[in-house]
Order: structure tokens, then C-alpha cells, then sequence
């Protein structure tokens, strides 16, 4: 069964997520990378950048059930995954950037 791509939040609750989690983010994001399904993006390893992500994840998983999301962390970098279905697309890269040019 297929997820619609239909996010929860209304618009104020949408601003205020920008605002108060996913902009201090996305500041942080070192490369993203576009994926068959999705993006992936790299952030710096440290306690505070994991729980950024593990909380943004959660909030996300509870508003936006059509994408999926995975964390990762290597020695050199944290992973955000973000994947759903060709029709989400423009929707995760409004919200987590486009991948970087070479």
C-alpha cells in the first residue's frame, strides 16, 4: 500500500519546523548526495549534530509518513538519508537541498 504524500503540519507548524529545527540543519550539512529514491546528506560527527538529526527525524516521522529516513555515522561523518517515491522528490530536496555541484 502506497503512502500519500501528504504532510500533517499545517502552515504555521511547517514555518516553525524550518525555523527552529531544519534550518540549523541544514546549515550544518557538509555534501549532499542524490540517491535513486531520495538524497543523502553528510554533517560533521558530534553528540549534539546526532541528536539534531535523531530529533528532526522523529518530528519528521510523525508528519511526512511517505518518506523513509535512516541515520548513520561513520568516523568521518554522519548520514541523513532521505528516501520515498519518485512523486516526493521535489519535496526532499525542498527540505534538505540539492546535491552539490562538482
Amino acid at each position: 500500500m502506497d503512502v500519500p504524500i501528504i504532510c500533517t503540519l499545517t502552515g504555521p507548524e511547517l514555518a516553525e519546523r524550518r525555523r527552529t529545527v531544519l534550518d540549523a540543519v541544514r546549515k550544518a550539512q557538509v555534501r549532499t548526495y542524490r540517491l535513486a529514491n531520495g538524497y543523502a546528506c553528510e554533517f560533521p560527527v558530534g553528540a549534539e549534530m546526532l541528536e539534531k538529526l535523531e530529533t528532526l527525524v522523529a518530528l519528521e516521522r510523525q508528519c511526512c509518513q511517505f518518506l523513509a529516513f535512516n541515520v548513520s555515522q561513520a568516523l568521518t561523518a554522519i548520514r541523513l538519508e532521505v528516501t520515498g517515491s519518485p512523486e516526493a522528490a521535489a519535496i526532499i530536496e525542498d527540505f534538505f537541498g540539492s546535491p552539490n555541484k562538482e
